[in-house]
């Protein structure tokens, strides 16, 4: 299937490592220019570098985006470089155990800082060349919004005000013909996920713990069945899909968690 990408430019936050360098690769591979935006410059280089020994394109920004300045200062270089945008993946942020108790009020709104505030500087920025594009907007939620998931009140905020903002902007951009969707993922193996099992007694006795809760498999979903959505989303191939919320998580959220580990699956 031909996802009428090649050449297009798609931003991607968080695009060194974790799903955010799943949806990098499958962007790349399908022709498409990803544009690597992260705090990690190290590993987005070898990133990038793998993707040109395969003939790949793509362009890396290291960039903390904290800031309205610094967002804007991420698609002027864009825009600098290849004169259009044609997609957003709104995608870094971080689970950082900012809950109601443990927390502050001063770390809540750090944690809001960190996880949701850059999804619109970057968006509002990026209208103007979205237009011209007609592209689309990709936000990565959690399934922390719909779920809780305990001690992370800052973290499931700002991941619930994405899936809001996701509906939001599908109908304030109908206008133009920017799409808006989401996607929402359960348990995925990510380089953070990684560090979070790590600071329990025994790793692999949690991790059996939660994929056994898992309908489809007793497995964790992986970032390339995450990136594949993405993709499809963000292409031509998704050309009367807005406003939606796709769960990507071999059923977590909504089936029945006692069909995991029966003879129905």
């Amino acid at each position: 299937m031909d996802l009428g990408i090649k050449n297009e430019i798609y931003l991607v936050t968080g695009g060194a490592k974790g799903i955010g360098e799943g949806i990098v690769r499958a962007l790349a591979e399908e022709g498409a220019i990803p544009v690597i935006i992260g705090r990690s410059p190290e590993v987005g280089k070898v990133l990038l570098g793998e993707l040109e020994e395969k003939g790949l394109s793509g362009y890396l920004i290291h960039k903390e985006l904290g800031t309205p300045e610094s967002c804007k200062e991420v698609v002027d270089e864009v825009v600098s470089e290849y004169d259009k945008i044609h997609g957003l993946v709104n995608n870094a942020g971080v689970n950082d155990g900012v809950g109601l108790e443990r927390g502050t009020p001063e770390t809540f709104l750090e944690s809001l800082h960190k996880n949701l505030y850059h999804y619109y500087y970057l968006a509002h920025f990026c209208l103007p060349h979205l237009k011209k594009t007609k592209g689309s907007i990709l936000n990565i939620s959690s399934k922390t919004a719909v779920t809780g998931q305990g001690n992370t009140s800052g973290y499931a905020a700002s991941k619930g005000a994405q899936m809001a903002l996701t509906r939001e902007w599908a109908v304030e951009l109908l206008q133009y013909g920017i799409r808006v969707n989401s996607i929402i993922p359960a348990e995925v193996m990510t380089p953070l996920y990684e560090n979070w099992l790590q600071k329990f007694e025994n790793p692999e006795e949690k991790l059996k713990d939660i994929t056994r809760n898992i309908p489809l498999g007793e497995r964790m979903t992986t970032k390339e069945e995450i990136a594949s959505m993405a993709v499809y989303l963000l292409s031509k191939q998704a050309s009367h899909i807005t406003g939606q919320h796709l769960y990507v998580d071999g059923g977590y959220v909504h089936l029945d968690r006692a069909l995991a580990g029966t003879d129905l699956v």
